[in-house]
């Protein structure tokens, strides 16, 4: 039976071995609230665009918007999907979030489970 470091590295291996679009990405973004992030999070997975999202509510955002410093509670998402389909869930959430610039971020996946990680792509449309 492999170790686990053995078994980590296989699995980092054949992550590698994916062509970039296929390769799962998490995008970051933010909302004035739950409600307004689930709504957004319900049309990406309905749509076939992430396989799924989690919403974080109850954060503070603490920054400077058109010169003035801002404290607000937003709620936090994390959007799992392809890179294949980054452009589009972005495009998406963008039509439909209420912020003139929503925070926006693809981050890309290293390793993890790879029955996960294929759970992934076939939600969002690619045979594993």
């Amino acid at each position: 039976m492999p170790s686990e470091a053995a078994a980590g590295c296989a699995a980092t291996r054949r992550l590698a071995q994916l062509p970039e679009n296929d390769k799962p990405v998490l995008i970051y973004s933010t909302f004035p609230s739950a409600a307004e992030a689930e709504r957004v999070g319900g049309a990406l997975v309905d749509g076939g665009l992430a396989a799924c999202v989690n919403i974080f509510p109850g954060m503070t955002a603490i920054y400077v918007w058109q010169g003035t410093r801002a404290r607000e509670s937003e709620a936090a998402m994390i959007i799992k999907t392809r890179a294949a389909l980054a452009a589009r869930v972005m495009v998406e959430t963008r039509r439909l979030h209420s912020y003139a610039n929503p925070a926006l971020m693809v981050i890309p996946i290293i390793d993890g489970s790879q029955e996960y990680l294929r759970w992934i792509a076939q939600q969002t449309g690619q045979p594993a």
